[in-house]
């Protein structure tokens, strides 16, 4: 009974962390999305003030430039969790249906045993009877 416990134990645990592990998987994509977004309008606010909005301009601004690679790199990273982050989903749904298996399995032997408690009572008393 207390291996069961400790067995729960554990893998109420593991869920917790691969939860918690999606989750800062999720807020890592928003935030990046969020930082490419405000790029994009620093972007359109240095090109509207040049006046140059074609990149390969020679006189096109150097930070609209900069800006434009550092939002290009936060969304290839933002795709790149994406990937994680399925990759995170599944290992989370699985250790969820590991919890759900050994939750019910402990409920099973808890409901049980009151049953064969009275089951083997019942042995003795028929076993007693006859002797």
């Amino acid at each position: 009974m207390k291996s069961r416990d400790t067995l729960a134990r554990l893998k109420r645990f593991q869920a917790e962390e691969k939860r918690r592990h999606f989750v800062q998987i999720e807020t890592m994509i928003a935030d990046f999305e969020r930082m490419a977004t405000d790029l994009d309008r620093e972007i359109a606010a240095e090109q509207q003030r040049s006046g140059i909005s074609d990149p390969n301009h020679f006189a096109y601004p150097t930070y609209a430039r900069a800006a434009a690679t550092r939002r290009d790199n936060l969304k290839r990273s933002a795709d790149e969790l994406k990937q994680q982050l399925d990759e995170a989903r599944e290992a989370l749904d699985a250790a969820m249906d590991e919890l759900r298996k050994v939750e019910a399995l402990g409920e099973r032997e808890r409901t049980e045993t009151p049953v064969e408690i009275a089951r083997a009572g019942a042995a003795r008393l028929r076993h007693g009877a006859t002797i």
